[in-house]
């Protein structure tokens, strides 16, 4: 199956695409209408999303197996949003902290990281304090992450919020190309 065939049949398809695309969007707005709630209702919210977009994955991909090599990719990657979105239910707080601490813990080892790559690369760069700089405030952020989470959750639910739209957009975008090229 070529290329052009495998591209033809998954234009069958775009209303999945399109849907959720929806979805993110619609999660996405929701996040930025309602940046103060508690850290609660963005764990919702986030499980939602996942749980939503996980099963939109998991029908895709049944629909297609019978022409797509990786479509157990799709079911995989919707597998893991059932599973993130049940958890976000049913352990709200747990899911929560994890969120803060793993980002706050990645920004302090990127921002070491940063930092460590300007001073080892000093003689061979130019404008390693720029380098120096952003490892720093990896580092900062990742601090202020640990004592001020709720703060970081509402950075986060902005952010969130902003990567559904953008990611919703493109979805549907790419919804209609396929539409568009099933009637050709």
């Amino acid at each position: 199956m070529n290329m052009f065939t495998l591209g033809q049949r998954s234009s069958n398809h775009w209303q999945m695409l399109a849907i959720r695309g929806v979805v993110a969007i619609l999660f996405g707005i929701v996040a930025l209408m309602w940046p103060g709630r508690t850290t609660l209702a963005l764990v919702y919210l986030f499980g939602a999303f996942a749980l939503l977009d996980g099963i939109a994955m998991v029908v895709l991909a049944f629909r297609a197996r019978e022409y797509m090599i990786p479509w157990w990719m799709l079911l995989i990657e919707g597998l893991a949003g059932i599973i993130i979105g049940l958890l976000a239910f049913f352990s709200p707080l747990i899911t929560a902290i994890a969120l803060i601490e793993l980002i706050a813990i990645w920004a302090i080892i990127v921002g070491f990281m940063q930092i460590i790559s300007a001073i080892t690369l000093r003689d061979a760069i130019t404008g390693e304090w720029i380098l120096a700089l952003s490892g720093i405030l990896s580092v900062i952020l990742g601090v202020l992450l640990f004592f001020q989470p709720i703060n970081g959750l509402l950075s986060i639910t902005w952010l969130i919020g902003i990567y559904a739209i953008v990611f919703g957009a493109i979805a549907i975008v790419r919804a209609f190309r396929y539409r568009s090229l099933a009637r050709a």
